[in-house]
């Protein structure tokens, strides 16, 4: 079905008109281009035409939408050497644009949509009457936030730079830590209202090609409204859509994308988003983070596996906890049994319907926590928290040994932010699976999930890689994190020619 969908939605989006987007040459005579921009521009009160006589016989028309550009930037280097200019010379757009503007990129075009789709991007255009061509010029500057530090990705030891909702900020985030002429920025624009400017950027010679080409024909066939996060690109461009395992990674951190650029992977900057996706990306990323590379590799190894043993902890524990006690209590010692017994005497609720409700609990507490301002959140979650657990003991609704498996439970989901919608799915799955066949049912939801991910894909490459198919050479960056010295070469699933990235002679001690 998903597949018969994805079929008719190419074959819709190969079949779009493109009328939005036509060519249109420039009108050659001032006032037809006057009357076009004020109607294309109808009821839109940020937007500016000013109209300068260049000369007795020649007008220019300078538009461009307030709050969109830096108006000090327009008005010293576009508007005002044109009024000043007072030269015999003819007045062509190649003469304006060399010798009288004072702007560092101008471009000359001939498609008057495209001067609309410019002026909407925050571009700034010169028309020029009896030219059937414009001038673009780059003077954007709207208000941006400035670099801070990230929010979801934080680290000890690291850089404290975080992308921003700026495109060009994030490109130069990226191109300050890679230096290199190989490092490749494509632009495109995505949504037929919304015309977001969205980059791709790989290295070249290390990127695969495949990879890229894929890439680009998926952006290419998107066909929507608008597109307003990289969330949205994500969601359009993964492999198995269906799947509740991401497929399309993302990060806000600048360092932690150009490592991946280094691996071999592709980026996409999409403007208005502090988010930068990466493709493909793998299942074992999750445990990954941005430190494990700066300080030594035996704590981070340790580390790792942790953030791996917090992953299989927050899925499973309850379902274990409700699996054991309500089906397999020949297992559990007698003194934890008893233990056990007495606590949850007098509970009117079974192991399961005590999980499921702390669970709800723990999440209405936790969205609590997110949505409301953040110093008013955080009190609410702990508070809310602790309250609730006490008084629910307190109560006999629930018993003293779920409240802990619920707070380890909650506790684990922090170590792995990223597989928190994933995780929180699974939870509930293998709840309901060890209610009804206890340890049996937990076992064959593990098994389906493991063939799942056995038989994902993310633009090509295997999303359990190294583990299936097994690369013994690659597994000195997968749980257990390898010395630097060790990662001679690149993933080799990523790229075939250039795997090479450390000399080994660059470590021999000098004697």
């Amino acid at each position: 079905m998903i597949k018969k969908f994805k079929k008719i939605y190419n074959h819709l989006g190969s079949k779009k008109s493109n009328e939005h987007l036509g060519s249109e040459l420039i009108p050659n005579k001032i006032v037809e281009v006057k009357e076009k921009l004020n109607k294309a521009f109808e009821n839109c009160s940020d937007f500016v035409l000013r109209e300068i006589a260049l000369d007795k016989d020649v007008r220019i028309i300078v538009a461009f939408i307030d709050g969109l550009v830096n108006n000090q930037n327009v008005n010293e280097s576009i508007i005002r050497p044109l009024i000043l200019y007072k030269g015999e010379d003819k007045c062509s757009i190649k003469f304006i644009k060399e010798s009288i503007l004072n702007i560092c990129q101008a471009k000359e075009v001939n498609d008057f949509n495209n001067t609309l789709d410019s002026i909407l991007s925050g571009d700034t255009i010169i028309y020029v009457d009896g030219q059937d061509s414009a001038i673009k010029c780059d003077a954007r500057g709207w208000e941006a936030r400035s670099v801070q530090q990230p929010d979801t990705e934080s680290v000890i030891r690291g850089p404290r730079d975080a992308f921003t909702e700026t495109l060009s900020t994030n490109v130069a985030l990226i191109r300050r830590r890679i230096k290199s002429t190989k490092l490749k920025f494509e632009s495109m624009k995505i949504g037929r209202e919304s015309k977001t400017d969205v980059c791709i950027a790989y290295i070249e010679g290390i990127a695969d090609e495949d990879i890229i080409s894929t890439l680009r024909r998926r952006l290419s066939n998107i066909d929507v409204d608008a597109v307003l996060d990289s969330g949205m690109i994500e969601q359009l461009i993964e492999d198995g859509p269906s799947s509740i395992f991401p497929t399309v990674g993302s990060s806000e951190r600048p360092d932690r994308v150009a490592s991946r650029l280094l691996e071999g992977r592709v980026a996409i900057i999409c403007d208005g988003s502090p988010f930068v996706v990466t493709v493909p990306y793998l299942f074992i990323e999750s445990i990954h983070v941005s430190e494990d590379y700066y300080s030594k590799p035996y704590f981070m190894s340790y580390t790792r596996a942790i953030r791996f043993l917090a992953l299989l902890t927050t899925t499973l524990l309850p379902a274990l906890y409700v699996a054991v006690s309500s089906f397999h209590v020949n297992i559990i010692p007698l003194e934890l049994l008893l233990s056990m017994a007495s606590a949850a005497e007098g509970i009117p609720f079974s192991p399961f319907i005590e999980s499921i409700a702390m669970m709800v609990v723990f999440e209405i507490l936790r969205e609590a926590g997110i949505r409301m301002p953040r110093p008013v959140g955080q009190a609410v979650s702990i508070v809310g928290a602790l309250v609730i657990g006490e008084s629910a003991v307190a109560a006999g609704l629930v018993s003293s040994s779920m409240v802990i498996i619920v707070s380890l439970t909650a506790i684990s989901s922090f170590v792995v932010p990223s597989m928190n919608e994933v995780v929180t799915l699974l939870r509930i799955v293998c709840l309901i699976a060890a209610n009804i066949l206890g340890l049996l049912g937990v076992f064959f939801v593990l098994m389906v999930v493991v063939l799942h991910l056995v038989s994902l894909r993310s633009f090509g490459v295997p999303y359990l890689y190294p583990f299936s198919p097994l690369n013994i050479m690659d597994m000195k960056d997968a749980i257990i994190r390898a010395p630097l010295w060790m990662m001679i070469s690149r993933p080799l699933i990523f790229n075939h020619k250039n795997v090479q990235r450390m000399k080994i002679k660059a470590m021999k001690k000098e004697d």
